[in-house]
């Protein structure tokens, strides 16, 4: 019995991998690799999740997707997690009156993923998010908002664990990520000054549960120049007005 836990969590690993390559898809060779599951072991568990539907192959350039089975999967599911579907209006909302592009964004474990996004009509967009998309806690600003709202105990040891600087550069410290962490406690909505992508702004506000947890984030992107300081305020606004309307249909209470 000791090899199930083991089983369930590559095969959930793979899943994971799969979604964050849903565009393009992903080798085997590649998703061993971000999988950290030796290859023989990864071609083996794809080729079973396809026979089961799971996965879905590209014979002629071999890269693998997600399955036809996952989309019924993810129907079944969607009424008891229909927090994306509340969320439609927010993100409509906030690309019609700044013309920027809006997102919103599930908090999943210690990611957030991209669910829902629309462009506004300033012509130029940035394309670091889109649907699917998924970076861990503390990068972009939906993955700040998220990170700035959970407990310090959380933050603090989710911090130690995690090498964003690694992966995304000195901007990505723990250091850095406090100081930004305590600015959008203050703000109550958190920026992303081209830390990942430069040129490519984004703000973000908290969306919370009932019990006052954030699972999730409203996002704003846009070339740098439309982020000034003179502006952001008005953005932030913005954000925070709509975060709070997502956070009352969530937990049932009144939007008026």
């Amino acid at each position: 019995m000791s090899e199930v836990p083991s089983v369930v969590g590559r095969v959930a690993s793979i899943l994971r991998a799969l979604s964050e390559h849903s565009r393009h898809g992903i080798s085997t060779t590649d998703l061993a690799r971000s999988t950290e599951i030796p290859r023989p072991t990864a071609h083996r568990l794809l080729e079973t999740l396809e026979a089961e539907g799971l996965t879905d192959r590209d014979r002629r350039t071999g890269l693998w997707f997600l399955g036809p089975e996952v989309f019924v999967l993810g129907a079944a599911a969607a009424p008891r997690f229909d927090v994306t579907e509340k969320a439609v209006d927010c993100v409509h909302r906030l690309a019609t009156e700044t013309g920027e592009s809006a997102f919103f964004s599930l908090r999943r474990g210690n990611q957030t993923v991209v669910m829902l996004r629309e462009d506004g009509d300033f012509p130029i967009r940035s394309h670091v998010l889109y649907e699917g998309a998924r970076f861990p806690l503390g990068v972009v600003s939906a993955g700040l908002a998220v990170l700035a709202y959970l407990p310090d105990a959380d933050v603090s040891g989710y911090l130690k664990r995690a090498d964003l600087a690694g992966q995304f550069g000195r901007g990505h410290t723990a250091a850095a990520i406090r100081a930004r962490i305590a600015q959008t406690r203050t703000d109550g909505w958190a920026l992303n000054p081209g830390l990942v992508v430069e040129g490519s702004w984004g703000m973000a506000a908290a969306v919370f549960d009932s019990r006052g947890m954030p699972i999730g984030a409203l996002t704003l992107t846009g070339i740098e120049q439309r982020f000034s300081d003179e502006r952001r305020p008005r953005l932030g606004h913005l954000l925070l007005r709509e975060a709070n309307r997502l956070s009352q249909l969530i937990s049932g209470g009144d939007t008026a």
